[in-house]
Parts: C-alpha cells; structure tokens; sequence
C-alpha cells in the first residue's frame, strides 16, 4: 500500500518547516509568508497527492469546518451572487461551504437543515422562507448557530443580517415623486415575509393612492403581475410609474408594459429592486435598489463565526441601501 503524504514530506520537498506548511494549507492569511513560497507549497501538495486527513482534523478542532448555506433559489441573480460571497468569505476562514435551495418551500427547508445537521455542519446561513418560525425556534433549542439573512422574523431573538427594506423603498418612491410622478403602482409579493412587507409599507405610506399596490402569488408571477399592470393601466387617470419591490417581479413587469408598448420613461417611470444583468439590456436601463451584497455576505459569515464560538450570543445588522438611478425613471430634459 502506498505511503500516505504527510505535511512533513511537503515541507521537505519545499525545505520549509512543516508548521508553515500547515499554515499554508489551511487557508491561514500571514503576510510573511511570500506568494512564491505559497505557490510552491500548494504545488508541491499536488505533485505529491497530499490528501488531508479531515476525520482528524475535525477531531482535534471539534469541527468539521463547514457551513450549511440554505438560499431561496440558487437560480436567482440575488442568491447566486450572495451565495458566491459567503463561499469566498468563508474560504478565507478555513470552511467550505455547503448550499442548498429551499425554493420558498418551509418542508424543503426543515428536510435541508436535518440532512446538513447529519452532516455535523458547525452552523447555518439561512434565507427563510415564509411560515418557518418553528424551523427557527428548532435550531435555537438545539443549540446548532445559525445566522439569518436577507429574511427574518421580528419577534425571533437571533443572529441576523439584512437591510433596511422600509428606508429603501421609501427611497425609491420619494425619487419618483421627486421626479414629477404623480401615481406610483406598487408590486409586491402576497407574502408573511417581514422584509419584503417592509418595503410595501415604505412605499405606500409615501403615495397619492394606496389601492395601487398590485400584490403577485409567488407560484403565479407571470399572470399576476400582468393582472397588476393591466389593473394599473386601466384606471381612469393611469398610474405614471410603477415600483417593483424585486428583480424578478421588474422583470416580469417590464415584459408586460413592453407587450402593451408602453414607452419607459415617458409614459410610465420604472425603479427595481436588486440587481441583474437584464436591467442593463432593457432598452432603458433600469433604476434599482442596490443591495451591499458584499457587506450582506461577509457580516454573516463574521457573525456565524462568532455564534460558533459564543453560542449565547445575538446580533442584529442593519445595512443600508443606494438607489441607482438610470434612463428608466428620468426624462431626459
């Protein structure tokens, strides 16, 4: 049987000491140590097979190193790209990251959570979906970390990372007004989730008419927002700008006033939420919400760190937001 490469054998073959070795290959930042000799101690582990021992390693730390990342929809721009983060973020820590989708199904979430726990992940990152309060109170009375993000649920006591979803669409109606609409559509989803109720609140409390909020079954976005900007169209005084509370609803939304010819701005202002490509093809760029995507990923990788090692404690971060504003939403003077 062939002998198993060790990290004693790697630092021989490079001629450094075996603790730097370790350092290295275990993902540890040290400004001392030069990119030539990290270059050389990665290639070595390859030439020469090495295969960490993780059993072991998990022993001696009492860790597995990993995460269990449950986001909504892998699919989503929103959820790949905070997905990619924690990852990144994560890796510079020492853990690999393990995803799944729950795609806002509450059952699916619970089946990821028991099949990752049976993984012996050292914590969670989870985007809730709706109704899973109890899937929230399970992890706390467990004792597994976790970290909420993006969702949450007010009356829970527990790590979580989001934005202010109120100030934001607060934001993004004012600059409409600001800008000389006078009746503001809303779409939003029909939804128990507290962030996104959030940002229907910051937007109606600013407009003319509250009726004017179009509200999409998740399972039935295509026709429902279609009905929403059919419903908003017909008024006897049109509305002249519609705010669409995420990408996918903006998405949805700008085939439907594309298919109807209604010209963007002139006829009717549009902003998002969220950022995706599609908003840059559109033939007028679209205004949209910006998330910190960055800060969302790295704060909740950093807390989940913390409840790993301080079980008792809680932290709630509140990032703000920017309103990018483009063609879709300003009349060229």
């Amino acid at each position: 049987m062939k002998k198993k490469v060790s990290l004693k054998d790697i630092a021989a073959h490079v001629g450094v000491s075996t603790a730097l070795v370790s350092y290295v290959l275990n993902n540890k930042k040290e400004g001392r140590i030069s990119k030539e000799v990290t270059a050389k101690i990665k290639q070595a582990a390859i030439d020469l097979n090495y295969q960490p021992n993780q059993i072991a390693r998990s022993l001696k730390a009492q860790k597995t190193l990993t995460i269990g990342l449950i986001v909504a929809d892998i699919a989503n721009p929103y959820s790949s790209q905070i997905a990619r983060i924690i990852e990144d973020e994560a890796q510079r820590h020492g853990y690999t990251v393990i995803f799944g989708s729950s795609d806002e199904s509450g059952s699916k979430t619970q089946d990821l959570i028991m099949l990752l726990m049976n993984r012996q992940v050292d914590g969670f990152i989870i985007a809730f979906p709706e109704r899973c309060e109890e899937q929230v109170n399970y992890l706390k009375r467990v004792g597994v970390p976790f970290v909420m993000i993006d969702r949450y649920f007010p009356e829970i006591t527990a790590n979580c990372v989001t934005i202010d979803n109120y100030r934001a669409a607060a934001k993004a109606v004012q600059h409409l007004i600001d800008n000389g609409r006078k009746r503001i559509g809303v779409v939003s989803y029909a939804t128990t989730l507290h962030h996104l109720n959030e940002r229907q609140r910051g937007a109606v409390e600013l407009m003319n008419d509250p009726s004017l909020v179009g509200e999409v079954r998740i399972d039935h976005v295509a026709e429902d927002v279609t009905a929403a900007v059919t419903r908003f169209l017909s008024q006897p005084e049109p509305v002249d700008a519609i705010f669409f509370t995420t990408n996918l609803l903006t998405i949805s939304g700008l085939k439907s006033l594309n298919e109807r010819k209604i010209r963007i701005p002139d006829e009717v202002a549009v902003v998002g939420f969220d950022e995706t490509d599609a908003f840059d093809l559109f033939y007028a760029p679209v205004t949209y919400v910006r998330q910190p995507m960055t800060e969302l990923g790295s704060e909740a990788v950093k807390l989940l760190l913390n409840a790993i090692e301080n079980p008792d404690s809680y932290e709630s971060v509140i990032l703000d937001t920017e309103l990018i504003i483009r063609q879709s939403s300003v009349i060229s003077r």
